[in-house]
């Protein structure tokens, strides 16, 4: 035993002896020549959902081409496997730029490059009196249009090739071509890879959208493999372990979501040599496709929503609506939990003399106009909130006829005096009762046929009143770039009675919506967000995943109005829809769901974006009428808010305008519907399983 031990262990010492001493210096020279290098590779996004289930926004796989650039790659060495792939593949031109076939040329014609500098320059070049970056400019000066028409189709289709080869980083995959590859171009470049060092095939991604134009400004767009990182955003995102050739959120959803969207890249370790040659290839860890969100929004209701917009808006223009009548947008949020249910926008373009009706649901945070009466809800309960006004006190409706100024009045009386209190204020509209409240609020006092002197800090007072329903402010909705509209300046007192029937600062259609709910809830201004949950993907399915987390409702502030001021104004809105002298009771006093509603009309210049034409025409601009309307229903529980707003509708008289009431009774109509709809389709479902589950429990009995 005792040799044995011996034996072994000298042999050991032997072996031992000769890998360190005599071939001790070749594995040296082995392992100072291997590098690793680990390399991220990207990974589809995750997908976007309705509230529904419904895929919105998926990833669509498609054939690629890429290239790796190895370290220390040559010119030379990139153009030859350039020349070789041009004949496997056909690529595109168009990206070509004017500097590129310059120093294509410049690469291929050398002899002719240095005839482009004169010998006293090449004698400055000599004595350090011109640098090579300063040479190299003056040949790419001097290259004429003619030297680059010498460009063959087929050398500018390696030059598109080359450039991708030069446009990554090297380590990084870089996509060459991932659009119409075909199936013979696949096959072939997959057969001669051996060739074609650094080129590889593989699989590619692309999102596709389920419903062709509908919410697409709302969902935003990413960047190409070419366009990569944002120049404004490099170093933001290679902090967060980005590569410059990333496609990353550029807008909205995509862009607000990055985080959650962009998934956990494949994680690879090259073993190179000094060379740059890679060797060997591990992978580090496995990617995982970016977690999925599910919105808040109903796609049915959506998608019902914008056909009602596209066909009104298509009559308005027919009828004699407006010859700038152009947009309408519509905004459903769930008052009780700010989740939005549907965010429509249609605009009406004549494009080569066609008309069509293009997605501008961006519009409902992006643009702002004068609403007019709607926002009469917020002056009452200003006038409580600033203790100018008690529940219930009547005040005089009356034309005021005030120095200087043309008569003020309500539209229902134009010469007679009677008094109204608030919730008739609010049935019939009238102006006079929100004038008298701003007179107020300003610590003036009206006379007749005097003028008429207010505090301007009154102002102020009623905007801040007004920015606790989210008119005037930021709603807090999750999407970049929200608008908060524009306030007119406080010049005279006369402009704070246009204040106090929404005919002076501009709200977002998306204000209005979230200014009603705040009523039609209590008084609780509810932030609105169109993500409801976050979810973990699931491989090769196409079903939801586990929750990663749940958007919870967040209350923004509270009115600080009394439930029973508030109950005045919730009153007062039902009374528009049901009263016997509403404004929209011809609309709405049939709907069964029992709706709570506020008309507007507002009257002004036109500053839409065909301002410029006139001016630049010396033309004046045309008077136009905006329509709008709120609501929500049931008025004694409500489970939907809403806003329509119609820009610049009308041009003489909005008295006979029934857009806004049309598109408001018909998305009540239609949220109803689909809601009895899906309980049936619930209904069916539980009996289905509970049938299936009896005939289970039977069968078993019958086995036992």
């Amino acid at each position: 035993m005792f040799f044995v031990v011996f034996l072994l262990f000298s042999i050991l010492i032997f072996r031992l002896g000769i890998v360190q001493i005599v071939q001790g210096e070749d594995y040296q020279r082995k392992i100072e020549r291997t590098e690793d290098v680990t390399v991220n590779t990207s990974v589809p996004r995750g997908k976007i959902f309705d509230r529904d289930g419904h895929v919105v926004v998926d990833n669509v796989p498609k054939n690629a081409i890429t290239y790796t650039r190895k370290k220390g790659a040559s010119q030379e060495e990139m153009m030859k496997t350039a020349i070789k792939l041009a004949k496997l593949i056909k690529k595109e031109t168009d990206q070509v730029t004017e500097r590129d076939k310059k120093d294509f040329w410049l690469m291929n014609n050398e002899e002719k490059a240095k005839a482009k500098i004169t010998d006293k320059e090449w004698a400055k070049f000599e004595e350090n009196e011109l640098s090579e970056k300063e040479l190299y400019q003056l040949q790419l000066d001097r290259i004429t249009e003619k030297d680059l028409s010498t460009l063959t189709e087929d050398e500018l289709e390696v030059l598109a090739i080359y450039r991708e080869f030069t446009a990554g980083y090297a380590m990084t995959p870089q996509v060459v071509k991932n659009k119409g590859v075909t199936e013979d171009e696949y096959a072939v470049v997959s057969e001669n890879l051996a060739s074609l060092p650094g080129v590889n095939t593989t699989t590619d991604w692309d999102r596709a959208y389920a419903y062709d134009g509908t919410l697409k400004t709302v969902l935003g767009n990413i960047s190409s493999s070419r366009e990569g990182l944002p120049k404004e955003m490099v170093e933001f995102y290679l902090s967060r372990d980005y590569s410059r050739n990333d496609r990353v959120g550029k807008s909205y959803i995509e862009y607000q979501y990055e985080e959650v969207l962009r998934g956990q890249k494949t994680k690879v370790k090259n073993i190179t040599d000094k060379a740059g040659n890679i060797l060997d290839s591990e992978v580090i860890r496995e990617g995982q496709r970016g977690n999925d969100l599910v919105l808040t929004i109903d796609m049915d209701l959506q998608l019902a929503v914008e056909k009602i917009i596209e066909e009104e808006l298509g009559q308005a223009k027919r009828r004699g609506g407006h010859p700038l009548l152009d947009r309408a947008f519509v905004t459903m949020l769930d008052p009780n939990t700010g989740e939005v249910l549907a965010l429509a926008g249609k605009k009406y373009e004549v494009n080569n003399g066609k008309a069509e009706m293009l997605d501008f649901a961006l519009g409902n945070i992006t643009t702002s106009y004068t609403m007019g009466s709607v926002v009469k809800g917020a002056t009452v309960l200003t006038g409580y909130m600033t203790g100018v006004n008690k529940l219930g006190e009547y005040i005089v409706d009356e034309p005021l006829r005030i120095a200087g100024t043309p008569t003020k009045s309500s539209w229902f009386n134009r010469g007679g005096a009677m008094g109204i209190n608030d919730q008739y204020a609010l049935m019939r509209s009238s102006n006079v009762y929100m004038f008298k409240t701003a007179i107020k609020i300003g610590k003036g006092k009206y006379r007749p046929n005097r003028s008429l002197s207010l505090d301007m800090e009154a102002f102020s007072t009623m905007r801040r009143y007004f920015s606790q329903f989210g008119l005037g402010v930021r709603t807090g909705i999750d999407l970049p770039n929200e608008q908060i509209g524009f306030q007119g300046e406080a010049s005279t007192s006369g402009l704070l009675l246009d204040f106090a029937i929404g005919q002076f600062d501009t709200y977002t259609p998306l204000q209005l919506a979230q200014y009603v709910s705040t009523i039609a809830n209590g008084g609780y201004r509810m932030k609105p967000h169109i993500v409801k949950e976050i979810r973990q993907p699931i491989a090769k399915t196409g079903k939801i995943g586990p929750i990663v987390e749940e958007i919870q409702p967040e209350v923004l502030n509270r009115l600080d109005a009394s439930p029973s001021e508030i109950q005045r104004v919730q009153e007062g809105f039902r009374m528009v829809a049901n009263g016997s002298q509403g404004t929209a009771k011809k609309y709405f006093q049939s709907a069964a769901y029992q709706p709570a509603v506020k008309t507007g009309t507002a009257e002004g210049v036109y500053d839409g974006p065909k301002r410029e034409q006139y001016l630049e025409k010396g033309q004046e601009l045309p008077m136009t009428w905006n329509v709008t309307l709120v609501g929500y229903a049931p008025y004694d529980n409500p489970e939907v808010a809403f806003s329509v707003v119609v820009p610049w509708a009308y041009q003489h008289s909005a008295n006979s305008a029934p857009i806004n009431n049309n598109i408001g009774r018909k998305i009540l109509d239609k949220y109803f519907e689909l809601k009895e709809q899906k309980a049936k389709e619930e209904t069916s479902e539980v009996i289905i399983e509970k049938d299936i589950r009896l005939k289970e429990s039977a069968k078993d009995e019958e086995e036992e």
